[in-house]
């Protein structure tokens, strides 16, 4: 049901009030029924056309219907097929995908295995080390331990056998002083002078406090020899008061006795100082010395070997210097004749028995006033391939720049001897129709060309 529109042409439409629609239509005549004749019973026709057009829809519809369905059922069997299909790769990949993981895993597990392997062989090796290190430092502090002991116990030994051997040469220089005393004293006795007895232990005292003198000088590092010879005399003046009073008042074994004893005691002690001399001097023993000759007669052996093998490198150098001198000469000879003839002369006339380098300089600056091997010829044959080099440089295209038309030609610069082109003849041009080139762009101009000339010149 639709309304009817509030507007017509522009203008508004009144809507009218509705009452009773009867009252507002005229009133209905009747029409006079008229009588129906009763229709004649028909018979009904058959149409084969359309019996055949719609037997032909009708078989064609269902074809069509069996066709979409043998599709859908291709499809459906398609994609069973696919998802069958994607179902077993699935399978197959997933069963890949494990076999791949497991091999993964199985490779990781061996992986850590051999890690772990490798650092417990690293920790082991490092723990075998370290305490291979730690054996090696107790072995070297306990030969430390062992050497320090050792070079003490040494020292000690050497301590102990000094002071024993110092002990023996006092007990023995006592001995042969009481030995030797009796005899001096006998020599020196006189019953109206008895004090004269204290000669002879004047005599051995001073022997013993020069002695005395002469080991404190040892250990303070002073000159001792003056000690030692002072109380050598003294011991041989004893002696002799021993040897002839031992002649004159008893037997000769007594004095030689005597005598003998009061040169054994100053004797031994002082060789008890010269070992203390030699051992604070740091004297070499005899078989230091021996093996100090030695290393040096080895040494100075190295050393002439040596020198024996660089004389000889020296004269192979030398032989094939003269071997490569006598071959350049040779091949100067052969190759330079005139010039090798000139330096022959050269070499007499300075008093040379060679050929030297500065006289073959000089030869040919002589000869070509120029360095060994520049001649005239070689500075020609430079100078030709350095003037083709160019002349190859200026036709390249790419160091030859193109050829155009001179920038500061104007129109009334004189045109070419060549007819122009305009047909029909160009008007005829007339004087100061265009200005004039300023004057120092016609000096510009002039050089421009004169340069161009110039470069022209050069190529030819």
């Amino acid at each position: 049901m639709t309304t009817s529109p509030p507007q017509v042409n522009g203008h508004r439409r009144r809507i009218p009030v509705i009452t009773e629609w009867q009252t507002l239509l005229a009133p209905a005549v009747e029409p006079v029924a008229a009588p129906t004749p009763e229709p004649e019973p028909t018979v009904p026709a058959v149409d084969l056309v359309a019996q055949a057009e719609a037997d032909a829809i009708r078989t064609k519809a269902f074809a069509d219907a069996e066709e979409q369905r043998a599709r859908a059922e291709a499809e459906a069997e398609a994609l069973r097929i696919k998802a069958e299909g994607e179902a077993k790769a699935a399978e197959i990949k997933a069963a890949e995908e494990a076999r791949k993981l497991k091999l993964a895993n199985d490779k990781a597990q061996a992986r850590a295995i051999e890690e772990q392997a490798a650092r417990a062989a690293r920790i082991a090796k490092s723990n075998r080390e370290r305490a291979e290190a730690e054996r090696a430092q107790l072995d070297d502090e306990r030969a430390h331990r062992e050497q320090q002991q050792n070079a003490a116990a040494a020292e000690a030994d050497v301590a102990k056998a000094a002071t024993t051997w110092r002990k023996y040469a006092i007990a023995f220089y006592a001995v042969c002083a009481i030995v030797a005393l009796p005899v001096q004293i006998a020599a020196f006795w006189d019953e109206d002078a008895p004090w004269l007895v204290i000669a002879p232990l004047m005599l051995e005292g001073a022997a013993l406090v020069v002695t005395k003198g002469a080991a404190a000088a040892v250990a303070a590092n002073r000159p001792h020899w003056h000690y030692r010879t002072v109380a050598w005399a003294f011991a041989f003046i004893a002696a002799g008061i021993n040897l002839v009073h031992g002649l004159d008042a008893f037997d000769p074994a007594t004095a030689i006795g005597t005598a003998f004893a009061s040169l054994a005691g100053p004797g031994v002690w002082d060789l008890h100082e010269h070992g203390r001399i030699r051992r604070r001097d740091g004297v070499l023993t005899r078989r230091e010395r021996r093996a100090a000759k030695r290393a040096e007669k080895d040494l100075a052996a190295a050393k002439a070997a040596q020198q024996a093998r660089e004389e000889a490198r020296e004269k192979a150098r030398q032989a094939a210097m003269e071997a490569i001198e006598k071959r350049l000469a040779e091949q100067r000879a052969q190759e330079f004749p005139n010039e090798w003839k000139y330096a022959l002369k050269l070499a007499i006339a300075q008093g040379e028995t060679t050929v030297t380098e500065p006289i073959w300089g000089q030869a040919w600056a002589d000869l070509h006033a120029a360095k060994p091997g520049v001649t005239a010829n070689s500075v020609s044959a430079r100078n030709s391939a350095a003037k083709r080099m160019q002349r190859m440089l200026e036709r390249d295209p790419a160091n030859t720049p193109s050829k155009t038309t001179n920038a500061q030609r104007a129109i009334q610069v004189k045109a070419p001897a060549r007819r122009s082109s305009y047909r029909p003849t160009p008007p005829r041009r007339k004087p100061n129709d265009t200005p004039k080139f300023h004057p120092v762009a016609r000096a510009l101009a002039a050089d421009a060309k004169r340069q161009s000339n110039a470069s022209t010149e050069e190529q030819k």
